[in-house]
């Protein structure tokens, strides 16, 4: 178990450590952030001083090298608009993303794995088929569109929720909902093939046989081996959330890490959008490296593999 937790760490640790090259060479392609930092009336003399004393000038192997140097000692670097650590600007405004991902994916396993469930069990009855229809719709339309038909209805029509803001529960419904039915639709579709698979399996065959109830057979038998592909699934759905929620919280307004970045991208702010990014990267990570330690625990054989 210990190798196999060593390995994993390592790879963790490679997988940020490749998202901060990435992300660092990306940035540096997309523009001069003095450009946006000094007035129009600024000359290239004056923007070339501003390069020199922000290290932008130095070649993109020094200012990697200088990056990566601070990096190890908890330092993302200065925002170039906000004039605080970039860390400090990212973490003030991490709480409301992992509230807005953490209840989207609740509402996502609440929904999509009982759901799937009765349409694997069910499977010609009319809960297999409404199951179908739903999988289809919330896969095949991107969070971001949800979130748009949604203020329409409950807060253009029916003037129920509001448009924007944060801080209540009338705030969170339709921004975890806009998000929430993604996550629902896939884990929905992975429960019922997953489930389906095990049903057909010669040892539940042989339960029945022995006059074992149906309920039974289902939840000691069935639901013990099929939803370990859906546990491993849901943290990876976290990561999925946390991309979706970017645009989600720019059409709610919401204060989150998604909003920051993209305000972050128009104004060029280099250094808090790779914070964000490598935070990000981090809960990632971190998250499924639990989830890969706690697959291992429940089935012997991964770690062994």
């Amino acid at each position: 178990m210990t190798g196999y937790v060593v390995r994993r760490l390592a790879q963790s640790l490679l997988t940020l450590l490749l998202v901060a090259v990435v992300i660092f060479v990306i940035l540096r392609w997309i523009g001069d952030p003095t450009h946006l930092m000094l007035p129009p009336e600024a000359t290239e003399a004056d923007r070339a001083l501003l390069r020199n004393q922000l290290g932008l000038a130095d070649p993109i192997v020094m200012q990697f090298a200088r990056f990566l140097g601070k990096l190890l000692q908890g330092d993302l670097g200065l925002s170039y608009r906000f004039n605080q650590p970039a860390l400090e600007v990212v973490l003030g405004r991490i709480g409301p993303t992992l509230v807005l991902t953490t209840a989207a994916l609740a509402l996502g396993v609440m929904v999509g794995v009982p759901l799937g469930i009765a349409a694997a069990v069910r499977k010609e009855s009319w809960v297999g088929q409404v199951a179908g229809v739903l999988a289809i719709l919330g896969q095949s339309g991107p969070p971001f569109l949800f979130g748009l038909l949604m203020v329409r209805l409950f807060s253009v029509e029916l003037r129920w929720l509001p448009t924007s803001g944060y801080g209540t529960i009338s705030h969170l419904a339709m921004p975890t909902l806009a998000l929430g039915c993604y996550a629902a639709a896939g884990l929905m579709r992975l429960t019922r093939a997953s489930v389906s698979d095990v049903l057909d399996a010669e040892y539940v065959k042989l339960a029945r046989i022995k006059g074992l109830s149906e309920t039974r057979v289902i939840f000691k038998h069935v639901l013990s081996n099929a939803l370990l592909p859906v546990i491993t699934f849901a943290g990876l759905q976290l990561g999925i959330l946390m991309g979706g929620a970017v645009s989600v919280e720019a059409i709610f307004a919401w204060p989150g890490m998604g909003k920051l970045m993209l305000d972050s991208i128009s104004g060029l702010d280099f250094t808090v959008v790779q914070a964000a990014v490598l935070v990000s990267a981090l809960i990632f990570t971190s998250v499924n490296l639990a989830i890969d330690l706690l697959y291992a625990v429940i089935d012997p054989r991964i770690r062994y593999g």
